[in-house]
């Protein structure tokens, strides 16, 4: 039998974005690529990311955090999962302030209230070579892709950034119109992003409020993805597009984004929901 066979685990979301949370501190189990895909097709608990949490590994963290994709495959950051396990760990806590370690860095999150966190998804990281695109470009606010289909050519040009993970921002009229399930896995796996991509299209509407759709790399379309909101708040500052602080509205709800201008980290607000716990059906991992 697996041996996550019956551990409990909690289903949640962060405005749309599903979200899985299971904790091993304590434990000497794991969570293999193979276990992560068989989960996401347990009744009920399709997710877009999973988070691990494990023993921290440096003094002053509360847990090490993995983050799954729903193919197996990892990601560095998850900025609504990251406020979903910030809340799992300080639901019976006197304390407001989790940090939790991951393969990106840390990532301090912080309660506003009962079912409202903010989370410090720390700089983003804006040179080529760091996000990291395959070859060299001068300008990562305004990027071109080459040898491109007609209808991703007919997009215009992107911005690039990396918040733990690569970004890729189209500007459009409105998101609504694009076939992201179309053009989402055809931009993820093309050869400009050696590690894949996510894709957003955004719609600027004001200098304080930016509408948002996302192909999420190794999970598909998403309702929600705070990495993405991040990312593309920060092009559209570097594009003077918008102010610091703006609403991103994705389908699953708003997350407020802030730039901060004296050291450069992204703080990301929004809410959380538990949907239900329970524990890991052994039939799960049967085959």
């Amino acid at each position: 039998m697996n041996p996550l066979a019956n551990h409990p685990f909690l289903k949640m979301n962060g405005i749309g974005n599903a979200i899985v949370v299971v904790d091993l501190r304590g434990t000497k189990l794991n969570v293999t690529p193979q276990d992560a895909r068989a989960i996401a097709r347990g009744d009920g608990l399709a997710y877009d990311q999973l988070m691990v949490l494990r023993e921290p590994k440096r003094d002053g963290a509360d847990a090490f955090m993995t983050i799954f994709n729903n193919d197996g495959s990892e990601s560095a950051s998850c900025g609504n999962g990251t406020r979903c396990v910030a809340w799992a760990l300080l639901r019976d806590s006197q304390y407001d302030h989790v940090l939790l370690e991951t393969s990106a860095g840390p990532l301090e999150s912080w309660r506003n209230s009962e079912r409202n966190f903010t989370v410090d998804m720390g700089p983003p990281r804006l040179e080529w070579r760091d996000i990291p695109l395959a070859s060299a470009v001068a300008d990562t606010r305004v990027v071109s892709l080459p040898d491109a289909a007609p209808e991703i050519a007919a997009l215009g040009p992107f911005s690039a950034a990396s918040m733990g993970n690569p970004h890729a921002v189209f500007w459009v009229k409105d998101p609504d119109t694009i076939d992201l399930a179309k053009l989402g896995p055809a931009l993820e796996h093309h050869s400009m992003f050696p590690q894949r991509a996510n894709i957003s299209f955004a719609q600027v509407v004001s200098r304080q409020h930016i509408r948002l759709r996302v192909w999420e790399r190794g999970a598909g379309i998403t309702q929600a993805c705070g990495s993405a909101a991040c990312a593309t708040l920060v092009c559209a500052v570097r594009k003077e597009m918008t102010d610091r602080k703006a609403t991103v509205s994705l389908p699953g709800g708003d997350l407020m984004i802030e730039w901060r201008p004296h050291d450069s980290h992204v703080l990301m607000t929004g809410a959380i929901e538990l949907e239900f716990e329970g524990r890991f059906d052994p039939a799960l991992f049967a085959s």
